[in-house]
């Protein structure tokens, strides 16, 4: 069937729209994908909107909690419209979206987790079956949340050789293993873009570190590398999540911009080689995804320190810029089918279950 998959990253850059048809098992084929940025006005909202949500000790809707899902409903139905018209297909042709939301808020520590955006509205603002909140019923059985693009990444590298892992550089990093029995482990690394991106806007305005260009140009501090290490996180067993705002740019304070791009590129880089000690078995290929593939200075660190050379995930055929949306596509026809989209060896739930709730029109 049809499915388009939508998704918007603790980056808050934009919306990535993707359309797909798949049977939600081992056909996928990749039809269209469209990328929509977000305004600054839109950006400032949502960030704020983050920054109330991570002060509650649990979800609650306040006026600019229910604006920004608002903002968030909006500027999705208009990009599944523009989808539709760039890649030519009607609206009834598309069996289901699947509609992450935005994350305002990871805390299965505590028991929730919080993605703003309505299904029933986007449902009704396009006229498509939308399979919403797909991260709180794991979360409800005890598990992470996260990640949940594993079962989509297993479909994508059925013909490799294995183990594979599948690395994904977004806000957060995280890491899918399958083994080759087909076994899968995966769990957020670290931070992976994000802390370069606030470092980079603190420090020029820029909203990343182009082509790592300021990282190359600066000089790792050891020292400041050394103690963001020293954290529980690193050294606990998988399966674990994390939320963007869980590191925060704070002991690269007082070097200079180029020096702590350098050093948070290296951190992310480093918590990339201690997840693969987590691991059962080294894997053959470590593939990228996500918007850090494009940074050359963080994938030479990762080669560095990893002893693998990072395979950026376009050289296999697949969009890198879509996949995260091309999943939660692939998860929402697994929805309608009853099928799981979350396991124990992924985000720590007992059993393999199903996820996502259904809003049909």
């Amino acid at each position: 069937m049809l499915a388009i998959g939508l998704m918007s990253g603790t980056s808050l850059d934009g919306i990535d729209a993707a359309l797909i048809e798949t049977d939600g098992e081992a056909e996928v084929r990749a039809i269209a994908f469209r990328g929509e940025p977000y305004s600054d006005a839109a950006r400032e909202q949502l960030a704020a909107a983050t920054a109330l949500a991570l002060t509650f000790d649990r979800p609650r809707q306040s006026p600019d909690i229910v604006a920004a899902g608002e903002l968030i409903d909006r500027a999705h139905a208009l990009a599944v419209h523009k989808l539709l018209r760039d890649a030519g297909v009607a609206a009834a042709d598309v069996a289901v979206i699947g509609y992450h939301g935005q994350t305002i808020a990871h805390r299965p520590d505590r028991g929730w987790t919080w993605q703003i955006g309505s299904g029933d509205t986007l449902a009704r603002a396009t006229g498509i079956t939308t399979v919403s909140d797909l991260r709180s019923a794991d979360v409800a059985a005890g598990g992470q949340g996260a990640p949940l693009l594993p079962v989509y990444h297993a479909a994508l590298v059925a013909d490799l050789a294995k183990p594979v892992a599948v690395l994904n550089l977004g806000g957060v990093g995280n890491i899918t293993y399958v083994g080759a029995d087909g076994s899968l482990i995966a769990f957020d690394t670290g931070p992976a873009n994000g802390l370069i991106d606030s470092w980079v806007e603190a420090e020029s305005g820029a909203r990343y570190d182009a082509e790592g260009a300021l990282a190359a140009a600066g000089r790792v501090d050891e020292t400041v590398l050394t103690a963001m290490l020293d954290h529980p996180y690193f050294d606990a067993p998988p399966p674990k999540s994390l939320d963007r705002n869980d590191f925060i740019i704070q002991p690269a304070r007082g070097l200079a911009a180029a020096d702590g791009a350098a050093t948070l590129t290296a951190f992310t880089a480093a918590t990339v080689a201690e997840a693969l000690t987590l691991l059962p078995e080294r894997p053959r290929q470590l593939i990228v995804a996500g918007g850090g593939r494009h940074n050359p200075t963080l994938l030479r660190m990762i080669g560095e320190r990893t002893g693998l050379t990072p395979v950026a995930s376009d050289t296999l055929g697949w969009n890198g810029d879509a996949m995260e949306a091309e999943g939660f596509a692939y998860m929402a026809v697994r929805t309608l089918k009853g099928l799981p989209i979350s396991f124990p060896g992924t985000t720590g739930v007992p059993a393999a279950m199903p996820g996502g709730v259904v809003s049909r029109i």
